[in-house]
């Protein structure tokens, strides 16, 4: 049995924070592999500045190269139209029933789980995995754990530590100025940025 992280997301674009959130993962849990699965169409998420999905799973797949244990999936971007988790989750767990699955996400997604859709079919696909914004963030998500999602039918891990935070709309801002942006984009996403000019405002 191999342990699989999840990391969902519109990636638009892909930065270092969600490649050090992943690692983070990746390490405390002991997961074998991580798989990036780029949104077609965010359910929760309307965006004059989405770029294509082509595109965008076009700069996971350079955001993971030379990256041991890290496939990129298009799973949701071959499905069209707005992709739920379960659904998503649902269909990784057909193809791999062997393997455990950790879906991988932020306190905020973390704290309003009971409301996504169809959160138990969630639970029962994946463990659930969250990292907190800050260090005092971990008590409210052992306690939302506690008493709301655990009764549901859901197994969590909540690692300890915060990592760094980045924001994709700071850098579609900031996309003509790369020495802002150096330490925080792979700078072969940069150049594919560049060179399809996406994210010109």
């Amino acid at each position: 049995m191999k342990k699989i992280g999840v990391l969902g997301g519109t990636f638009n674009p892909i930065h270092n924070g969600h490649i050090m959130l992943s690692q983070y993962c990746k390490e405390k849990a002991e997961l074998d592999e991580i798989i990036l699965i780029p949104s077609f169409t965010p359910p929760h998420k309307t965006s004059s500045c989405l770029a294509d999905s082509e595109h965008r799973l076009n700069m996971c797949r350079l955001a993971c190269e030379g990256l041991e244990g890290y496939t990129v999936s298009d799973i949701e971007i071959k499905r069209k139209g707005k992709s739920y988790t379960y659904q998503t989750l649902e269909l990784l767990k057909e193809n791999r029933p062997d393997d455990r699955l950790y879906f991988i996400m932020g306190a905020d997604m973390f704290l309003t789980l009971d409301k996504w859709r169809n959160p138990v079919s969630i639970f029962r696909s994946a463990v659930m995995t969250a990292i907190p914004r800050n260090k005092s963030d971990y008590s409210d998500l052992f306690k939302y754990y506690e008493s709301v999602i655990k009764p549901m039918g859901a197994e969590a891990l909540i690692l300890p530590d915060p990592v760094m935070q980045v924001s994709s709309t700071f850098i579609r801002k900031n996309i003509h100025n790369f020495d802002i942006l150096k330490t925080l984009i792979d700078k072969n996403v940069y150049e594919y940025i560049v060179k399809n000019k996406l994210y010109r405002m």
